[in-house]
Order: structure tokens, then sequence, then C-alpha cells
């Protein structure tokens, strides 16, 4: 990734952010792209992705397993541009993008490919779910896919992602990395 891992979170989360503020509360029951989440899981997800890859951009231990109920604490829309500008600012500490993490073993800049690869693909997956559009932007989505596409095999090994699904001819460079990830790009949830 040529530019700064930070400014590729912001623009991550501005392309999110705004699905967020359009699901309303009788819309977290329904189901999602994401296989086993429903809307609201999908959310408390994500919101643990964000918080704790704060933490890892700074090297201190963070929790990634236990998933807690993060919509039950106010303003849910608003608190996730929060954490989301939390999130880059902490990836654009000096150093942040630099060596191995020692939670996780891994390149710090594979984490910064996962936490993007979240915001990205998880964005689409709660728009598709909730009758939105998702426009990631395009210089985004073409500098960070490389690296996704690098992460995906171990993914799925581990039970992150589906299998593969094959994108439509002509699709776009974000469209093949969400088939890459295990998403039908026509999946609806009717």
């Amino acid at each position: 990734m040529a530019n700064p891992v930070s400014s590729l979170i912001d623009s991550a989360v501005r392309a999110t952010a705004p699905v967020v503020d359009g699901i309303t509360d009788d819309q977290l029951t329904g189901p999602t792209p994401c296989a086993g989440f429903d809307v609201q899981a999908l959310l408390n997800h994500l919101f643990h992705i964000v918080t704790n890859f704060q933490k890892l951009a700074a090297r201190e231990p963070a929790d990634l397993a236990t998933v807690a109920e993060y919509l039950d604490e106010g303003d849910w829309r608003s608190r996730f541009r929060e954490e989301g500008a939390r999130l880059a600012k902490a990836w654009a500490a000096p150093g942040a993008e630099e060596g191995i993490s020692p939670a996780m073993g891994l390149p710090q800049r594979s984490l910064a490919a996962m936490v993007l690869g979240d915001l990205l693909v998880h964005g689409w997956d709660l728009a598709r779910a909730t009758g939105q559009e998702y426009t990631p932007d395009t210089a985004t989505v073409e500098e960070v896919a490389p690296e996704l596409e690098k992460i995906v095999p171990m993914g799925r090994n581990a039970g992150v992602f589906g299998e593969a699904v094959p994108a439509p001819a002509g699709a776009t460079r974000f469209e093949r990395l969400l088939g890459d990830t295990g998403r039908d790009t026509g999946w609806s949830p009717s």
C-alpha cells in the first residue's frame, strides 16, 4: 500500500458510515450476506473489529474473540463514526504500520489490510442487507485489494471467509474482491 494506512481507513470509514447511519432499528434482525449474522450481529462484529484494531495499531492487547453488545450504548450510529476516526488516528501514529504485531504475529500492514477488508466488505454486507447503496472509493479498493487477496486464503482456512464465488463478467475490482471473500454480488435479503 503506497498511501498511508490511516488515509485508506478514513476513506473506508467514510464509505461505510452513511450505511450505518441509514440502518433503522426494525432492520436489525434482518439477514445479511454474511452467513450466520443478522444486521445487529454484523454491526456488533464491525464495532468490535474497529475498536480492537485501534489497540492492535498501538501494539496493545486486544480481545478479538469476545464480541460485546455495542448497540446498547447510546447513539451507536454516531459512535461508529467516532470509533472509525479513532481507528484512522491510531493507524496514523508513527510506527503503527511497521514491524510485526506482538499480539498476532503478523506484519502490522497485514493487520491494516484486515481491518480495511472488514470495513469495505461488511460495509457492502450491511448496505445489501438494508437496501442501501454502497460505493467505496475506487482508489482505496485498488490499493487495498492486492493486500487483501494475499490474506484471503488464510481467512478461508480459518473459517472467516466462505468459498470463493465467481464474479460476473465485467465485474469491478471490488466485486471480484467480494467474490473472493465468499460473497455473491447478486445476494438480496428476500
